[in-house]
């Protein structure tokens, strides 16, 4: 397990953030990054998350359509990767696996590959190697933007997104995006992760089946 423990997150030094005012206030932060990293950590198991085709076709049960719309995705993704370079930006994502994998982390690891595939920064670490930092708790759903910006994204109980948290105190956001980092660090790239551990899985079962 990693030394290193998380840092605390005091609610009292966030602002709630609605989702419709989060998903913009998020667009326009990001859009002004120049020349910084950012950060994302991904910790649930499970997200019903909106708006995407191919989450819908995951949940009726219809896998082929689920992998077809991802790799539809390519070309938006390779266009964003170079948008990213061309701000001097590039982003980061840590995401938390537990095995036996759920149907939707399955699904999800086939999209981080893709991602990968185009030039993004994705890399995988096991839940125990966190666990450290988890005695109170699951770590929060993060994403730091340039070094300024720290969001904690809130979901409902079922995985729904509810908008975020978000604080701008130099300490709370540099200390947060040092433990990313650390977790980044000491992750396995999501390309060698899906090739040893996903590729030969079967099509997840859902509820729908």
């Amino acid at each position: 397990m990693l030394d290193l423990r998380a840092p605390t997150l005091p609610p009292e030094l966030g602002e709630r953030l609605v989702r419709d005012v989060y998903r913009r206030d998020f667009r326009e932060r990001f859009a002004a990054i120049r020349n910084r990293d950012s950060w994302k950590l991904e910790r649930r198991q499970h997200f019903e998350e909106q708006g995407s085709a191919s989450r819908d076709a995951l949940s009726r049960g219809d896998w082929d359509e689920a992998l077809r719309l991802i790799e539809e995705q390519r070309e938006d993704l390779l266009a964003s990767v170079r948008e990213d370079e061309r701000r001097g930006s590039r982003f980061h994502r840590v995401r938390v696996v537990e095995k036996p994998l759920t149907p939707y982390l399955q699904w999800e690891l086939y999209s981080l590959r893709q991602r990968a595939e185009c030039g993004g920064r994705v890399r995988t670490i096991s839940a125990e190697a966190v666990a450290a930092s988890e005695g109170h708790g699951l770590l929060p759903e993060l994403v730091v933007l340039g070094g300024r910006t720290l969001y904690e994204i809130v979901y409902t109980e079922s995985g729904v997104p509810n908008g975020a948290v978000r604080y701008t105190d130099s300490e709370i956001v540099g200390r947060w995006e040092s433990y990313i980092k650390e977790l980044y660090g000491a992750g396995e790239d999501v390309e060698s992760y899906f090739a040893r551990e996903v590729a030969h899985l079967p099509p997840p079962t859902t509820n729908a089946e």
